[in-house]
């Protein structure tokens, strides 16, 4: 199926590594220039140099979105590179482990920046150009949103938060003709969620418990799996599709795992 990105600009935020350098990869594999947004200057340049020798069409921005007025340099980069946006994908967060307990109201503030400010300040400076394409914005939410997880207050109350943002902006930017959805993965494994389970006595017994849990296959969805969904929203080929919260997590959320 072509999904009609040939020439489109791309923008990818935490674009580098795991779920933001797959959806990259999708979206270079379908012929739209990509612009990789990311802190980590070697594993963007590693990116880019990657896609460039395969005849891609993708630009390194780095920065770290901690702030407004970064945010806003990152999309005139952005715009810089190709002269337009096409799609904006909020993907940059971590699981950071700010909780009610062992954390502090001054980390809470610092985890919502991580994980929740810059989904806002990159659509607003992205917006004047996603009128003129009558463009798509995919925000990349988690189902600790949905489920909780205990001992993460700022990364799961900024995942809510982007779930009604999505469909906040959806209403929004209707008369604009801009899309806007959300992907909501559960267990991906990434370098972040590697370097998580290694915080575990027993990582391989850990992992092996999450794994029995997921209904489907009893196995991880994989990064590859959530770049599908998010090239395909950001086509033609979604172009009824809006205000959606959309799971790709191997039933993990919506089964009962009593099942599995």
């Amino acid at each position: 199926m072509d999904l009609e990105l040939k020439g489109k600009t791309i923008v990818v935020t935490g674009g580098a590594k795991g779920i933001g350098a797959a959806i990259i990869r999708a979206a270079a594999e379908e012929g739209a220039n990509t612009i990789i947004v990311d802190r980590d200057e070697e594993a963007a340049r590693k990116l880019e140099s990657e896609l460039r020798s395969a005849g891609k069409k993708t630009v390194a921005t780095i920065v770290e979105l901690i702030n407004a007025d970064l945010c806003r340099q990152a999309i005139e980069q952005a715009s810089r590179a190709s002269g337009q946006i096409d799609a904006l994908i909020n993907n940059a967060g971590v699981n950071d482990r700010v909780g009610l307990e062992g954390g502090s109201p001054a980390d809470y503030v610092a985890s919502l920046e991580r994980n929740l400010l810059h989904y806002y300040n990159m659509a607003h400076y992205a917006l004047p150009w996603l009128k003129k394409s009558r463009g798509a914005i995919v925000n990349i939410s988690s189902k600790t949103a949905i489920t909780g997880q205990g001992g993460t207050s700022g990364y799961a109350s900024s995942k809510g938060a982007i779930l009604a943002l999505t469909r906040e902006w959806a209403v929004e930017l209707l008369p604009y003709g801009i899309r806007v959805n959300a992907v909501v993965p559960a267990e991906v494994m990434t370098p972040l969620y590697r370097q998580g389970l290694s915080s575990f006595p027993n990582p391989e017994a850990k992992l092996k418990s999450i794994v029995g849990r997921i209904p489907l296959g009893q196995r991880m969805t994989t990064p590859e799996e959530i770049a599908a969904m998010v090239v395909f929203l950001i086509s033609s080929r979604a172009s009824h599709i809006t205000g959606q919260h959309i799971f790709v997590d191997g039933g993990y959320v919506h089964l009962d795992r009593a099942l599995s």
